[in-house]
């Protein structure tokens, strides 16, 4: 491919972010990070890396912003949309950051002429809301988005903007559980199996699927880069299938941790835990990993999605199984002395 290539790629900083940036640069891209100024660039510092803060909240001043880059620096071929909100103290927050925000960028780049040859939307599975919890079938691309969360709500709108735009190419990712070194929820189970504590939630065995993040990143410039895939949306997972409990003993059989105390919560306990916990995030003003949106995902019992799409177009297959992204994020978190 041609080195020269630009790609921009928002929520830089973040885990995911981070890791489509090095993937980037891996493949010869200039590579252009939307940060805000704000962000920490803890793990942006590669000298190579540009920056540029963009003004989601004001569409002019983003199309005036977009213009003057342009100008000076030609436009993206590529642009991976990977900002975004996934816990806050107000759920009116993941509408506007989520979607409202994606809408500006849509119309902002259509308004500047700065027109890439794809856009990529880095969505969810949560855009899906509830599988089928009897059969346990994979949920379809072909089925309907019926989102249960305030957060999968502002993605599927997200995606209905990039739908019905007809500026450029678009792609969406709708990547599962994605894991890997430097999350930071998977990173609490982790932890607690580490202390001797297992807290599963709700009797019914938990059906869960899983992405590493090198393989999500690697999965999303297969998808750019391959000519004739464009309007098209994929569920990112390894195709693998496993259950809370199983996923539970694979943690344990890393960390070699010989006693851990296993059990499962009851739902109603979870939802006064998680009620609890948003409350307090209202009252410090702190995002909390347990609230309400939380819940109904804890709840949900299948995370199964059809990856055949995804396995057919782009050749994908995953380099990372579970048990091998697992031992190389323990390693990271012991070496950054998480663990």
């Amino acid at each position: 491919m041609n080195t020269t290539k630009k790609i921009l790629i928002t929520g830089a900083s973040g885990f995911i972010g981070g890791f489509l940036v090095k993937e980037a640069l891996n493949r010869g891209y200039e590579v252009w990070a939307g940060v805000r100024a704000s962000s920490s660039r803890e793990n942006l510092q590669d000298k190579r890396i540009r920056f540029i803060d963009l003004k989601y909240n004001d569409i002019d001043a983003l199309t005036k912003q977009l213009n003057e880059f342009t100008a000076a620096n030609g436009r993206w071929d590529y642009i991976i949309h990977n900002a975004g909100l996934t816990k806050t103290t107000s759920k009116e927050l993941f509408y506007q950051i989520n979607a409202t925000y994606t809408h500006h960028l849509i119309e902002a780049l259509s308004r500047s002429k700065c027109i890439p040859d794809k856009f990529l939307l880095m969505s969810s599975l949560s855009s899906y809301g509830k599988g089928d919890e009897k059969q346990f079938t994979p949920i379809q691309l072909t089925d309907p988005q019926n989102p249960d969360t305030a957060y999968g709500k502002s993605k599927l709108e997200a995606e209905n903007y990039i739908r019905r735009q007809t500026y450029f190419p678009y792609l969406i990712l709708r990547p599962t559980g994605v894991y890997g070194p430097g999350e930071k929820d998977y990173f609490m189970e982790i932890k607690s199996i580490k202390a001797g504590f297992d807290l599963a939630v709700g009797s019914t065995l938990q059906r869960i699927t899983f992405i590493y993040v090198k393989d999500l990143a690697r999965a999303a410039f297969l998808a750019l880069e391959k000519e004739s895939i464009h309007n098209k949306e994929y569920f990112v997972a390894d195709g693998d299938v496993h259950t809370d409990e199983s996923f539970a003993r694979l943690i344990q059989e890393v960390l070699a941790k010989k006693q851990v105390f296993h059990a499962r919560i009851p739902l109603p306990f979870v939802r006064i835990a998680c009620i609890c916990s948003e409350y307090l995030g209202k009252i410090t003003g702190k995002s909390m990993t347990l609230n309400t949106d939380k819940y109904i995902i804890l709840k949900q019992r299948n995370w199964i999605c059809d990856v055949k799409p995804l396995q057919e177009d782009l050749n994908f297959q995953p380099a990372y199984r579970l048990k091998e992204g697992l031992e190389e994020s323990v390693k990271w978190y012991k070496e950054h002395k998480w663990l």
